[in-house]
């Protein structure tokens, strides 16, 4: 699908060193304002030694200090807030399944912004005004959902708010209102996969024609196998709440090659996961964004943890990040080699007979860990198919990763879910002094 030029915003239409101009004017104003409002930004630029004025070009950005997930449950619940607490109007938060949550506030023209690049987002994924959007991501204090939703709106598109869970509802939906469009996450995609067929259904045969993905790491494997079951054209998004919620990068339905990231907000960065050190365009490692515009919480160096790497724009003049391949904290070493969740992923995807829902759990064996790959059947996988599916997994893994792990077959829907983020590593290993 071509992209009309008139379809594009003014800023999406600016040249390189128009963008480059606004970052800067915009990144020198966003610092100031973290700097004069939000007391731990004071205390950690004048501890790093740098101040607001220290930022004449985009490269100084490197001198001044991160801030991460801890930070921020540090000063729970508001204080990182830049405006008075009256001036929110909405308030998100984590699920703090890890510790405490954190909590992300907006300002009336935050949400503004935020409706703005979920709409240039869904225009780039392919959606126009009129389309009908079913957002299957769940609402809440979970960004995924009302941030889809107002998006869509803004865009001028139909929305059924139709949240997450109650599958079969959700195919009768489809079959019904005819969406041309779904926002979700691929994993709970393919559960409705799995839910038509299981309704005798042609999932080809639906009005869907877009679908747009995000919360959780996805694979190139994955795409093929919603594009090709579904008949549609998926597309990523990408985004956390910290930053904003979903609409930070989108991938674009005529190149499919990388989200581009909304870079006149969101200004990137890729620095070494151990050193912190900022790493040349092209290489990948630790996604890192300050924020441009935000009245309420302005983020400087807020690092995702994500992993990726830059690229210059195609479709686009922002740049492109890589499609996220596993995160910084998900990494797993195991007996001495590095394994992403992802990288199981594409070994489940492409194994006969078994589902795309997986889960490690990672024990103690004696003195040594183990991992253990826990994949669903199929429903019409048989007991032959799930001891080939394992074997399968256990040589796939030891001959592209190098590493020795077990493999077992579940039943279908036997694996925890969730609407939002799946949970892929299960740590149960001994904790040795």
């Amino acid at each position: 699908m071509t992209q009309a030029a008139d379809l594009l915003d003014p800023a999406e239409r600016l040249d390189l060193d128009g963008l480059r101009a606004l970052q800067l004017e915009r990144l020198r104003n966003s610092l100031r304002h973290a700097y004069e409002n939000v007391p731990f930004y004071r205390e950690s630029f004048d501890q790093a030694g740098v101040h607001p004025d220290d930022c004449r070009s985009l490269s100084d950005l490197s001198r001044f200090p991160f801030t991460t997930k801890a930070d921020l449950r540090a000063h729970y619940p508001y204080g990182m807030f830049a405006v008075p607490r009256e001036r929110i109007r909405r308030l998100h938060a984590s699920s703090g399944t890890t510790g405490r949550p954190t909590v992300v506030g907006y300002t009336e023209n935050d949400l503004s912004m935020w409706a703005d690049m979920v709409a240039r987002s869904l225009r780039a994924a392919g959606a126009r005004p009129g389309d009908i959007a079913h957002i299957a991501y769940g609402y809440g204090l979970f960004t995924g959902g009302l941030g889809a939703h107002y998006g869509a709106e803004r865009l001028g598109c139909t929305v059924i708010p139709a949240s997450g869970g109650m599958t079969s509802r959700q195919v009768t939906l489809i079959q019904d209102l005819k969406p041309s469009v779904i926002m979700v996450t691929p994993s709970y995609m393919l559960t409705l996969l799995d839910e038509f067929e299981r309704q005798g259904v042609d999932p080809r045969s639906t009005s869907l024609r877009v679908g747009v993905f995000g919360a959780e790491p996805w694979t190139q494997d994955m795409r093929r196998e919603i594009e090709e079951r579904f008949a549609i054209d998926a597309v990523d998004i990408y985004g956390l709440s910290e930053v904003i919620g979903p609409g930070v990068a989108q991938e674009c339905v005529e190149t499919k090659d990388g989200l581009h990231i909304w870079e006149d907000h969101f200004f990137p960065e890729v620095v070494d996961p151990i050193t912190g050190e900022v790493l040349p365009e092209g290489e990948r490692g630790e996604l890192v964004f300050t924020s441009l515009t935000k009245e309420a919480m302005p983020i400087v160096r807020y690092r995702t943890r994500d992993l990726t790497r830059l690229l210059p724009g195609t479709a686009r003049v922002f740049r492109r990040m890589e499609k996220v391949t596993g995160r910084s904290d998900d990494m797993v070493i195991l007996r001495g080699v590095n394994l992403f969740p992802t990288q199981i992923e594409e070994i489940v995807l492409r194994t006969p007979g078994v589902a795309p829902h997986f889960q490690l759990r990672l024990t103690t064996s004696g003195r040594m860990d183990a991992l253990t790959v826990r994949a669903e059947a199929r429903a019409d996988a048989d007991a032959a198919t799930r001891e080939a599916a394992a074997r399968s997994i256990v040589q796939a893994v030891k001959d592209g990763i190098g590493v020795s792990v077990e493999a077992e077959i579940v039943d279908p829907e036997s694996l925890e879910r969730s609407v939002g983020k799946i949970r892929r590593i299960v740590d149960l290993r001994e904790r040795r002094g």
